[in-house]
């Protein structure tokens, strides 16, 4: 059974003036291309489909709006952020996305978390770091997933854990993630859920309100 059976798509962004208005919650995720982004959405929400895979990593070339539901005023959204760092994708669609997000990132008023799905073989690399840099700018909480954790063993697994959570010193809350075993799931939902906190301290308005 889905976590949130009400989710559903609502709108894919090429550009700023094609994002949704600002109003209610949205929580963003972000990822490396082939971290396992959309593998994670979909256990996260409950639904196979919810979030499209791609065989081919660096496909998203879209920021995708989706509603959860509407326990607040506006609602509730999750924002999936196009891939980024995949080396086949041409330079000058790279700058798009950078741009896109960069707009996205200092224009959400809505926004109150990322979450950085990392692989958790590969560790923290520079796009990462520079998506966690522009959540401190937009003065939203992080949430680091550590995808695939099923591919090392639970001691290795551990010991990455340990490592990315020195070298991010408090700036963002870490966990295991497996797709596949759905290991770290309920975890995943809280902090998704604890990334939208009660609308009377943080709700964003409309805007010009």
């Amino acid at each position: 059974m889905s976590a949130y059976p009400d989710a559903c798509f609502l709108h894919s962004a090429h550009n700023p003036a094609q994002f949704l208005p600002d109003h209610g919650m949205e929580v963003a995720f972000a990822g490396r291309s082939n971290a396992g982004k959309s593998s994670a959405i979909n256990v996260i929400v409950g639904r196979k489909q919810f979030a499209r895979v791609s065989r081919t990593p660096g496909r998203t070339q879209l920021i995708n709006f989706f509603s959860l539901d509407d326990a607040v005023p506006g609602g509730r959204r999750l924002v999936d952020l196009p891939g980024y760092g995949f080396a086949k994708v041409p330079e000058t669609v790279q700058r798009h996305w950078r741009g896109l997000m960069q707009a996205y990132f200092e224009q959400r008023q809505s926004l109150t978390g990322l979450v950085i799905v990392v692989d958790v073989r590969r560790g923290l690399l520079d796009y990462d770091l520079q998506m966690l840099e522009w959540a401190a700018h937009a003065q939203c909480a992080a949430h680091v997933l550590l995808t695939k954790a099923d591919k090392l063993s639970r001691g290795a697994a551990s010991a990455a854990q340990h490592a990315v959570r020195r070298e991010l010193s408090g700036r963002a809350s870490v966990q295991l993630f497996s797709a596949l075993t759905r290991e770290g799931a309920d975890e995943a939902r809280l902090a998704l859920e604890g990334l939208m906190p009660p609308p009377e301290t943080t709700l964003a308005g409309p805007a010009g309100d």
